[in-house]
Parts: C-alpha cells; sequence; structure tokens
C-alpha cells in the first residue's frame, strides 16, 4: 500500500498542471496514465494535427494561386509528412517521465480503477489517497451499429503509415472536416457522412454551409441525413452501408474513420467503488471542481462536467483551480470568460461566444452583421473563395455577444476578438489603434464598426 496527498490520473494539461503545483507545495504526488505520458494535445491531438494541417494548408494555397504566380508542381508526401510528424511527438512521453522523475513524481502506467472513496488499483500497486484528481480526457464515443470495430480513431489516422486512396470518415464534427480536408489535399478520395443536416452543430450555421460548399469544390463528398448502420470488411476493402433520407447507400472504400464526437474516457474505472457520481458530460463537480458526492476527488479538463468547451487551454486553467483548492482549501472557481474555439479545414472557422439562435434562445435583442470579406485585400491577395466575418451584437449594450469567422487567418483573428471581449475594450480605441498594415489586425477597426 503507497499513500500519497495526492493522485493525479492523466498526464495531459488537466492533470500535470495540477500534479506539478501540488508537488513544489510539498505534497506528495503520484500521476497515472494507460497511454503514454503527455496526453492527447501532445501526443494524439492538437500538435500533431497542426503538423498535417500546415502542409494541408500550403497546398490549398498553391491551388488557390495557380495561374496566379504558382506554377503545377508540388504535392504532399505523406510517408515523409509523417515522419516530420514523428518529430515533435516521439520524444514527449520520455521527456514527460523525465520531467516527473526530477519533481520527485511518482509514476505508474496502467487503467486507474477505484476500489474505495480513498484508495485506487492500478496494476498490482494499491495507492491511497487524501485527494485524487481525475484527468483522465476523452475517448471516441460508441456508435451503437455493426461493424464499427472496422473504425480507425483519430489516434489510428495521425500514425497512418500510407494514406489511403479512397476514406470514409462517421460523423461530421471537427475531427472528420479537418482530417478529411488535410486526406483530401494530400490526394485522397473522401466522404463525410453526417447522420443529421447540419454539420459542426456547435457553428454558425450560415458559415458552416459554405464551409461544406467549400469542402465539396475541394472534391469531399458530405453526405447529409446518411446514418451509417453497417461496415463489413471484404478482403482489403471495407463496405460503409448508411440510411440516407430512408434509402440506403453504400460507400467501399480503403479505410473509415471514426469521427462522430468523444465522450469522457472514465468508464473503465470502477467510479462507483469511489461513490464518484458522473454522466454522460463527465464528474459532477461543484463549483470548486470537486467531486460532489465524494469530496476527496476533483476532476478537470474533458473528464469533467463543466460548462468550459473541450480545449487544452480549458484544461490547463481547470487544473491550476484544482490545485489551489487542493492545497489552499476550496475557494477559487474558474472563470471561463470567453472561450474561442478553431476548426482547422481549408478555410479555418472560427467561433467565440454565442451564434445568433443561442443568443436568441438566452433571450438577447441582437443585431447580426454579415460581413462578406471574399474582397477584402487581406483575402483577395491569395485567392481564397470564400472568407466572411459575422459579429452578433446586444442592441441593448452595443456589446459583443459572438463572433464567428470563416476564413484562412480566422485562428489568428479570433483571438483579437478574444482579446476585445474578454476585457471589454471600448470599440473605438481599438479602432484608434495603429495596427501593422497589411494584417489581419488591421482590418479589426472595420470590423468592429
Amino acid at each position: 500500500m503507497y499513500k500519497y496527498d495526492l493522485v493525479v490520473v492523466g498526464t495531459g494539461v488537466a492533470g500535470s498542471t495540477a500534479a506539478y503545483s501540488c508537488r513544489e507545495e510539498g505534497m506528495i504526488v503520484a500521476v497515472i496514465d494507460k497511454m503514454p505520458f503527455g496526453g492527447t494535445c501532445a501526443l494524439r491531438g492538437c500538435d500533431p494535427k497542426k503538423v498535417l494541417v500546415g502542409a494541408a494548408e500550403l497546398m490549398d494555397r498553391i491551388e488557390r494561386m495557380k495561374g496566379l504566380g504558382i506554377q503545377e508542381g508540388s504535392k504532399i508526401s505523406w510517408e515523409d509528412l509523417m515522419a516530420f510528424k514523428r518529430t515533435f511527438v516521439d520524444g514527449v512521453p520520455k521527456r514527460n517521465e523525465e520531467a516527473y522523475e526530477k519533481a520527485d513524481i511518482d509514476m505508474y502506467h496502467g487503467t486507474a480503477v477505484m476500489t474505495s472513496k480513498n484508495q485506487i488499483q492500478v496494476n498490482n500497486h494499491n495507492l491511497t489517497f487524501d485527494r485524487l484528481l481525475i484527468a483522465a480526457g476523452a475517448r471516441p464515443q460508441l456508435l451503437h451499429f455493426t461493424g464499427e470495430e472496422h473504425l480507425l480513431i483519430s489516434d489510428d489516422f495521425l500514425e497512418l503509415e500510407h494514406l489511403p486512396k479512397k476514406l470514409v470518415f462517421v460523423g461530421g464534427g471537427f475531427i472528420s472536416f479537418e482530417f478529411a480536408h488535410i486526406a483530401a489535399l494530400a490526394g485522397a478520395e473522401v466522404h463525410i457522412l453526417q447522420r443529421s443536416d447540419k454539420p459542426l452543430k456547435n457553428f454558425d450555421e450560415e458559415l458552416v454551409k459554405l464551409l461544406v460548399r467549400r469542402s465539396e469544390e475541394m472534391g469531399i463528398k458530405v453526405h447529409l441525413n446518411a446514418a451509417p448502420f453497417l461496415i463489413e470488411k471484404k478482403e482489403d476493402h471495407y463496405l460503409v452501408y448508411a440510411d440516407q433520407d430512408g434509402e440506403s447507400i453504400l460507400i467501399e472504400c480503403d479505410r473509415a474513420v471514426h469521427g462522430g464526437g468523444r465522450v469522457p474516457d472514465i468508464y473503465d474505472m470502477d467510479l462507483e467503488k469511489g461513490n464518484v457520481e458522473y454522466d454522460r458530460h463527465g464528474i459532477r463537480v461543484n463549483e470548486y471542481l470537486q467531486s460532489i458526492s465524494n469530496h476527496r476527488v476533483y476532476a478537470a479538463g474533458d473528464a469533467a462536467a463543466t460548462r468550459g468547451l473541450p480545449l487544452t487551454p480549458v484544461a490547463g486553467k481547470e487544473s491550476a483551480v484544482v490545485a489551489e483548492n487542493i492545497w489552499l482549501g476550496n475557494g477559487r472557481k474558474v472563470h471561463y470568460g470567453v472561450m474561442p474555439s478553431i476548426v482547422f479545414t481549408q478555410p479555418k472557422l472560427a467561433i467565440i461566444g454565442l451564434t445568433e439562435e443561442r443568443a436568441a434562445r438566452k433571450g438577447y435583442d441582437v443585431s447580426v452583421n454579415r460581413i462578406n470579406t471574399k474582397n477584402w485585400y487581406t483575402y483577395k491577395r491569395t485567392n481564397e473563395p470564400y472568407a466572411m466575418v459575422k459579429t452578433v451584437v446586444n442592441n441593448k449594450t452595443g456589446k459583443l455577444l459572438g463572433v464567428h469567422i470563416l476564413g484562412s487567418n480566422a485562428d489568428e483573428l479570433i483571438n483579437y476578438f478574444a482579446l476585445i471581449m474578454k476585457f471589454d475594450l471600448p470599440y473605438d480605441e481599438v479602432s484608434d489603434m495603429i495596427f501593422a498594415y497589411p494584417t489581419s489586425a488591421s482590418d479589426l477597426k472595420h470590423l468592429l464598426k
């Protein structure tokens, strides 16, 4: 039996932030992970994905500029790209283990299973804890149709040694769209199956429709109202069957990929034995991120049922709050503020705050400004076919409630709006600011009118 002041399940930012903070305060800390140390973002998500996105972005820009100074000739070498990607992730687990060892934090590899309110088991080790932080992240949800075991998950896609010639992505969320754009720009034939008529449901519907149109122009076939019900393996290929508007459709492909949403990765932890309540959103916690049913337990990141979006910066912020509440006593709450989110497609799609529909449901009287920026210099110089900015404004206060951007610079531009909304910056002062020109920031004065 090993006794710890704090045991942390998960070694992504939701776990590591608190682990290091509490160790610095003199607490005896252990970390547990059933996967290589480092978490989803660094190893199986944001970081490696963005490496592939960078190549896809370059190919898209070359394609748009052909005949405008750029000639034929470039293409993605998938094998070389994956080798480059591995330079970013291969050393991560070792560096994490070395850092934990240097901090004198004990490490356990394996699945964490609760055996009582203050005990947890990993392999043959029984750990007693004063506090437990569950920061286990998320995993692909079950889709409940025959043959779903044949689906690759996002982890697998990011490890493909060779790009299949024909791919089907099941689900119309950000994972499917991002990977579909990467694969299509690398030369694959790509299909997306979305069971409803609205993919990317958390984003502005009008801009999503433009993104779908652009996806189809790039050769990606987006099948709406198409619910998969069977996948069959036939020798070296797969048959994907779906019900589309009451009719059965069949797509033959080399591989099919799960892009149908994720759930907290907590269902193998025997949480009932630890008296830890949870629902489909994660561990049920109070305002201090403490379990409502077991005061020894806290949760952060994708494993916690909070209003925080499933984003790496949010997970880190929650973990920092948990750390302070553990060693200082409950007193700090998470102030989420604005949380920008981005789909790294070509073009990119970004959101912060409320959509027009959500603002109306909340009872706001709003004005929606649609600004087609396609012919603005910022976008025309790279021949972008679609670019738009939408702002949702509270008529009572004149303040921004939401901003939605479609364009190659959406990932950077949305952060300027995040600063404006977070610190309630006066729009006239922002407009009076002299920004470097020509840049995305120099467009702000025209977008805030």
